[in-house]
């Protein structure tokens, strides 16, 4: 048995291995964009029900009310993120200074 390894080889990836799973993941995105939409159409169309003006304030209110909770959060995250406050915590010792302890020496 010898002593000699042979170096572990390093296998990169070619770019053009991945082409043909990103452009099936691409595809399968569109179809569901384009069922979403045709079945949102068949919905929207499909009914003679006429919503009152009410049901319309109401809708907007709560897509303006979802759009600002939303960003506020996303605001928070990205505001909290760049000031370093989902560090890990870490314990910070105090450091062990004479001032503290001049009224507690012995005479």
């Amino acid at each position: 048995m010898t002593g000699t390894k042979s170096p572990p080889t390093i296998e990169t990836s070619n770019p053009r291995d991945g082409k043909l799973a990103r452009w099936a993941i691409i595809s399968v995105l569109i179809a569901l964009l384009v069922a979403a939409c045709v079945l949102g159409y068949l919905g929207w169309t499909s009914t003679d029900i006429q919503v009152p003006e009410s049901g319309y304030v109401a809708l907007v209110m709560g897509v303006v009310f979802s759009l600002v909770v939303g960003v506020g959060l996303m605001t928070l995250v990205f505001y909290s993120s760049r000031g370093g406050y989902d560090e890990p915590a870490a314990l910070i010792k105090p450091l062990e200074s004479d001032e503290d302890d001049e009224g507690v020496r012995p005479n």
